[in-house]
């Protein structure tokens, strides 16, 4: 799953990606930046 790395500012692949819901019951991607390590978030369709 590619999202967005706010420090390298770059869209790039996740890795240790995991589905998660939001408290909305809306779902989301989360994983870290393969590169710098910071925590990254994709928030997906319904």
């Amino acid at each position: 799953m590619e999202a967005y790395c706010v420090k390298c500012k770059a869209k790039k692949e996740m890795s240790d990606a995991k589905e998660v819901k939001m408290k909305n019951g809306r779902k989301a991607m989360k994983g870290k930046c393969p590169v710098c390590g910071t925590g990254m978030y994709r928030i997906l369709g319904k």
